[in-house]
């Protein structure tokens, strides 16, 4: 049992015999029932000592939890509350308090048409008359697409990742003519550029699908679940985007940035290994080490002119020909209209 659940279970304890008026507890009293408290709940002795109790009872007497519980010592040797009807589950809540509430509502209250968060509505309604909250406009806009296709699979994708099942996807990619049933075992599920993608292991290797294009999925019960223990902070730690490459090592990727643009890239890196090689009064270089994939590219392209790729070589090509091929479609674009 972690420290924290044990330090709740202590206080939920003293407060009860604290608020008990037909029975004097001494701080000896306090620490057995406490103790007793912890046995019950763990189900093993557990002995709490003396000085544990006397700085449970010092942090409720402060504003540390908020408590300021109103605990005296009557007869130099009994410990009691002297307000008779205090509780520490009596607390009231200040008008900063009900301020930074009505803030996290506001902020909770946009995600109410997202499917996940559906059953959440009438949590966030008992909030919202709890605190008195204020029908004052959002101030602070997430950015949400509610017309994106595929949020509908989300509430299966995300049970079937929590309960290890396997699935049948019928799916349909972009380059397809037909759909395909894929089997699959789903392990991630991933928010990149306003689109969901479920990453899931597929005939042994790790695939990304994008929700989007999912036209159905049923749970398939005749295959044994692989878990593969992802952790997405690992699993997505050399890349931008979603499409990881098992066994390609990152590499490292400058660029050059105009003096324009710098500080947006300077003040939200293209990825958390990036670094400044140097700068000066026309842009900066900066350097990542990541792997080269479709999202990095179409990043990259994003910032247009005021950014020129140096290394590695095939990527620096790679983005010329790209720039190139557009070059192009503008110059038919004028001739088509010029006819």
């Amino acid at each position: 049992m972690s420290s924290n659940k044990n330090a709740l279970i202590r206080y939920k304890t003293l407060d009860k015999c604290l608020k008990n008026k037909y029975r004097k507890y001494t701080l000896e009293d306090l620490i057995d029932e406490c103790s007793e408290a912890l046995f019950e709940f763990e189900g093993k002795e557990s002995y709490v000592s003396k000085r544990t109790v006397q700085l449970d009872l010092q942090n409720m007497r402060s504003e540390k939890f908020g408590y300021e519980a109103p605990i005296e010592v009557y007869e130099r040797k009994y410990y009691r509350y002297s307000d008779p009807d205090y509780s520490i589950h009596n607390i009231s809540v200040n008008d900063s308090d009900l301020k930074a509430m009505n803030n996290a509502v506001q902020i909770l209250k946009q995600f109410k048409d997202f499917s996940m968060f559906k059953e959440m509505n009438g949590v966030i309604q008992k909030l919202e008359d709890s605190i008195h909250a204020t029908s004052q406009k959002s101030i602070i806009h997430l950015d949400k697409n509610e017309q994106l296709k595929g949020l509908e699979h989300i509430d299966i994708l995300y049970e079937s990742i929590a309960g290890k099942k396997v699935l049948n996807i019928l799916y349909k990619s972009f380059t397809a003519r037909e759909s395909s049933v894929y089997t699959v075992h789903p392990q991630l599920l991933k928010e990149f550029n306003n689109r969901w993608f479920l990453i899931c292991l597929y005939k042994q290797k790790m695939y990304n699908f994008a929700l989007d294009r999912m036209e159905n999925i049923e749970v398939n019960e005749t295959h044994q679940y692989i878990d593969k223990d992802l952790d997405g902070d690992e699993y997505f730690k050399d890349i931008v985007g979603v499409t990881v490459s098992e066994g390609i090592v990152p590499k490292a990727v400058v660029f050059w940035v105009d003096s324009a643009n710098s500080p947006y890239v300077k003040t939200k890196p293209l990825h958390k290994s990036q670094e400044i090689i140097r700068e000066d009064q026309n842009g900066t270089l900066f350097k990542i080490s990541v792997q080269i994939n479709f999202e990095l590219e179409r990043l990259l392209l994003g910032f247009g002119s005021s950014l020129i790729v140096h290394k590695p070589k095939k990527l620096r090509e790679k983005m010329e020909e790209k720039f190139s091929a557009g070059i192009k479609n503008y110059q038919n674009l004028i001739v088509q209209e010029e006819k």
